[in-house]
């Protein structure tokens, strides 16, 4: 096998992923991470920041086994510009608007991330996943939250 790195794709996202990981691992070293059995607000996203390095090193290691250099593509902006500003939407939104229209919401606009996805599925997406979240978060879960918030008049 040879050492010389074929695959730059999986270079950069190997090398991105090991810097998050270690980024936030320091992080949480701010908290108490404590133990398996007794575990502390920091616990978690250790857990969580070392899998990431960890999925990181995998990624950078198969980028030298690999025979074809496969070149860095466009940059997905679209998804950029529909998927962050979703949740950011649904946290800003959820407790004046309810669970149920801000998720409504939220689906439509990450939806509109893929330029497949035509207005009609996008409305049936949305419809079903707000359904389902109501569902198992509201009624089987009973998680307390407004499913209708107060600037609805419902």
């Amino acid at each position: 096998m040879s050492t010389k790195p074929k695959d730059q794709t999986d270079i950069a996202a190997g090398l991105f992923f090991m810097a998050l990981g270690g980024f936030f691992g320091w992080q949480a070293l701010q908290m108490e991470i404590g133990t398996s059995l007794r575990m502390g607000p920091g616990y978690f996203p250790m857990v969580l920041s070392g899998l990431l390095f960890i999925l990181g090193a995998v990624i950078l290691f198969k980028a030298f086994g690999r025979p074809d250099d496969e070149p860095i593509g466009r940059f997905a902006w679209r998804g950029i510009l529909f998927i962050l500003p979703a949740p950011i939407f649904f946290g800003l939104t959820v407790r004046d608007l309810g669970f149920v229209p801000a998720l409504f919401i939220t689906t439509l606009i990450a939806s509109q991330a893929s330029v497949r996805m035509r207005p009609l599925p996008a409305l049936i997406l949305a419809i079903i996943v707000t359904i389902m979240s109501t569902l198992i978060f509201s009624y089987g879960l009973g998680l307390p939250f407004r499913r209708f918030g107060p600037w609805l008049p419902v």
